[in-house]
């Protein structure tokens, strides 16, 4: 980071003076730009990895670009973002951009909207927002001049793109296979409405649906029951005892999200019920977390590293101008069956 027998940090200038080539060279190869011959750009990095030469983000900026893309995430405790950002970084691997993260709570607007504001303020190239909390009006506004996709939400717009679950069909798998297992009863276990943030249509707000008519599609409509307790292990522990404690225990719980049924697994412990024999238990995104021996849970596969990698290369995209239309990208599910799910007091 420092030129050899200096104390000063390594400028474009020492570089090209190793090199043997012109500033304006360097430059060319620091942007990617065209018509740089391979010998030229093998010399450069060569002159930049002997001198341990690091671009200046702030001047970067000032020339277009910063090599920088922002993350935003609803919450840092949710393992299937985990699987979300493998995906993102495998896109960015082999490229120049760095990644920075931004975490708040799922309900958190205000935060959320900080957070994205001071991605912007550092001039970072694009924006991943993942199941943002942040008014929709918003996204839209800072979308016009940031290149920026969306992930989780099923409202599309011009100015940025989606990458979303078939979350209808991987619902579908779930209630399909607890009433192929003999329940009826089977309750879900939800995340509450984010107010004001004019998102029509959450995740939760698919599968919220999908539940309902997937239940009616089986003739037990009048046995559907929603708990809003949220996507959480604390909010999935309150649905469940709601739900476990009430006069008309359910046989079988759908948890909207994995990290939600592990609150439910803790509340069935507490209660002592076993896990399937007294309840099964299903939850959605097929984390790490669910193919744990002890845990075993069934549960609904996003392919998240994929849709990750996927909103990834649609940044890029935007950024490098290589399209100038909105796309909305929706992956498909499949149900993945393992101990936590059995016939009823199996």
């Amino acid at each position: 980071m420092q030129p050899a027998g200096g104390s000063k940090r390594v400028t474009i200038t020492d570089v090209a003076r190793s090199a043997g080539v012109s500033t304006s060279a360097v430059s060319k190869v620091l942007r990617n730009a065209y018509g740089v011959s391979p010998s030229m750009r093998e010399r450069v990095q060569t002159a930049m990895t002997e001198l341990g030469y690091r671009p200046h983000a702030a001047a970067r900026g000032m020339r277009g670009r910063t090599y920088t893309i922002g993350v935003l995430l609803a919450s840092i405790r949710n393992a299937f973002y985990a699987d979300l950002l493998d995906g993102v970084n495998a896109a960015l691997r082999d490229t120049e951009y760095a990644l920075f993260l931004g975490s708040s709570q799922f309900s958190e607007m205000e935060d959320q909207t900080k957070l994205i504001h001071a991605m912007v303020d550092r001039q970072m190239d694009g924006l991943i927002l993942i199941a943002p909390a942040v008014a929709r009006g918003e996204v839209v506004r800072i979308a016009a001049d940031v290149p920026t996709v969306v992930i989780g939400h099923h409202d599309p717009s011009p100015a940025y793109d989606c990458v979303v679950n078939q979350d209808s069909a991987g619902v579908d798998l779930v209630i399909d296979h607890l009433v192929g297992l003999g329940h009826r009863d089977i309750a879900h276990i939800s995340h509450p409405t984010v107010r004001g943030s004019q998102w029509e249509q959450r995740p939760e707000h698919h599968v919220r649906a999908a539940y309902r008519a997937a239940m009616a599609r089986h003739d037990l409509a009048d046995l559907a029951r929603v708990v809003h307790s949220g996507y959480s292990d604390e909010g999935g522990y309150r649905g469940a005892m709601e739900l476990l404690t009430s006069a008309r225990p359910p046989t079988a719980i759908f948890a909207g999200a994995d990290v939600a049924a592990t609150g439910v697994f803790r509340a069935a412990a507490e209660l002592g019920l076993r896990i399937p024999g007294d309840l099964s238990l299903a939850g959605y995104n097929n984390t790490s977390v669910a193919a744990l021996a002890p845990v075993s849970l069934t549960s609904v596969d996003q392919a998240g590293p994929m849709m990750g990698e996927t909103a990834a290369r649609l940044l890029l995209e935007r950024i490098e101008k290589r399209r100038d239309r909105a796309l909305v990208m929706a992956s498909t599910p499949h149900l993945v069956t393992r101990g936590s799910t059995a016939r009823p007091g199996a």
